[in-house]
């Protein structure tokens, strides 16, 4: 049964979506709102405890651009949901040109396996920068140090998560022909091993 919770629905796929993937996708958004909270308050200039004594003046658009930034994550995150999604796999019919024609695997495997390394590089880097290998942003005592990693390590989870749900899309979405191959695979026999592609179902195995 498709899950609804969020205002897209999840889990309507023709395929069925693994129980792992659907609990990704919606915990996805909430696992970097902490990161995005955290960011807001520099919005009205208050630096959270940072001290950078060669900071800039901040600019006229700054409120803008770091509020536009928090949105965007939360609804790139919400745009992750189309991997366990049938929206993912069929273009939207309001969609002009496109609108209930099939999704190309490539056109959605690529850009997120492209975006999910991306995040790593970005986010995966700070235990880094905490051990003093690389350099870190000052803070004024521990307390504000120690909310900054709170806040910041959830979204180290982001890209992993953008790349395990990529590979999860790729897997279901293969041709029907390769997926029977591979259940038949990996489906075992009646004598508790696993049956090898072709035993038994009219498909030439390795020895014929």
């Amino acid at each position: 049964m498709p899950i609804t919770r969020l205002a897209l629905p999840l889990g309507d796929t023709e395929r069925p979506v693994p129980v792992w993937t659907l609990r990704l996708a919606k915990a996805l958004p909430f696992i970097v709102l902490p990161h995005c909270l955290w960011r807001l308050p520099f919005a009205v200039g208050f630096q959270m405890g940072t001290i950078d004594p060669n900071r800039p003046p901040m600019p006229w658009w700054a409120p803008v651009y770091v509020v536009g930034l928090s949105v965007l994550t939360e609804a790139l995150c919400l745009l992750t949901t189309g991997l366990v999604a049938g929206w993912g796999e069929v273009f939207p019919r309001w969609i002009p040109f496109v609108g209930g024609r099939r999704v190309p695997p490539l056109a959605v495997v690529i850009p997120a396996v492209l975006g999910g390394l991306a995040l790593v590089a970005m986010f995966d880097l700070y235990p880094l920068a905490w051990a003093g290998i690389l350099p870190e942003v000052g803070y004024s005592n521990g307390w504000w140090m120690a909310l900054s990693r709170v806040c910041i390590s959830p979204a180290m989870l982001w890209g992993p998560i953008v790349l395990a749900l990529a590979w999860a899309y790729y897997r279901r979405r293969r041709p029907a022909a390769q997926f029977a191959v591979t259940q038949r695979r990996d489906r075992p026999t009646p004598g508790g091993r696993v049956g090898r592609a072709g035993a038994g179902t009219g498909v030439l195995g390795p020895n014929g």
